[in-house]
């Protein structure tokens, strides 16, 4: 396993995730809900900065790895996937967008998977529409982590559910933009965008 910098910053990742959670369930007193709300966001914002800057540098400084290409999206679907049962949990968002969010996620990595074996991963490299599926999950759930009102008169839930719900119908069109660019790989098709 090769140890640099952006692979340590993909470890951070993975090491603030316990942090994330712990945040929300220390004992009664140790921190007020808003300050529970706000240190969350706040970690899962520093969260994805990593993943961005992890992917740059490895770019920049020419250290990409197999490694580091596989422990970046494990390390991103876990805090996603911890984030939104934590807001399941603490009733901010509902179980269903966040069943879609995190089905979709297992689907399309074992679909990332399969065709990697097959030697056909860059067949399913992430799309634009992957990028914005991405974009309105991470805002939601941040939106539903800072819960405090943002905007004077309209709830930061109301809004941070807007865009979950956009984020599950973007999850199920990049997942059927997926599955079709996998099975015209094989039926020798190309994909016409």
């Amino acid at each position: 396993m090769p140890l640099n910098l952006p692979i340590l910053l993909t470890w951070l990742r993975v090491i603030l995730i316990p942090v994330f959670i712990g945040v929300f369930y220390l004992p009664d007193g140790w921190l007020s809900p808003v300050a529970q709300n706000i240190t969350g966001a706040l970690i899962f914002a520093v969260a994805g900065i990593t993943d961005w800057l992890d992917g740059f540098l490895a770019r920049r400084l020419g250290q990409t790895s197999a490694f580091g290409a596989f422990l970046d999206p494990v390390a991103d679907k876990l805090i996603v996937a911890c984030a939104l049962i934590l807001l399941v949990d603490q009733g901010r968002t509902y179980a269903w967008l966040s069943m879609i969010i995190i089905g979709r996620e297992i689907a399309i990595s074992a679909l990332r998977e399969w065709m990697a074996e097959m030697g056909r991963r860059s067949s399913v490299a992430v799309a634009t529409l992957g990028k914005l599926k991405t974009t309105a999950q991470m805002g939601a759930i941040m939106l539903l982590l800072w819960k405090q009102p943002i905007i004077p008169g309209v709830s930061t839930l109301f809004l941070g559910n807007v865009l979950m719900v956009i984020a599950a119908i973007l999850t199920l069109w990049s997942m059927v933009y997926y599955l079709r660019m996998a099975a015209r790989e094989f039926s020798g098709k190309k994909i016409a965008n």
